[in-house]
């Protein structure tokens, strides 16, 4: 996994908690529900490039 595949993916698990937290305080479900589909993309992204790594090496 190259650097800039970890930043990008660390931001969008930490916007996706963002908005997670935004929605609770607000009372808001979509933005709720938005924050951990993102949270979910970026978690699916990681393992696809872990898989990526595992071949490579």
């Amino acid at each position: 996994m190259g650097l800039g595949d970890k930043i990008e993916n660390a931001k969008d698990n930490l916007v996706g908690k963002a908005k997670e937290a935004q929605g609770k305080l607000t009372d808001d479900e979509a933005k709720e529900a938005e924050g951990r589909i993102q949270q979910g993309k970026s978690d699916l992204k990681q393992a696809g490039e872990k898989v990526k790594d595992a071949f490579d090496n």
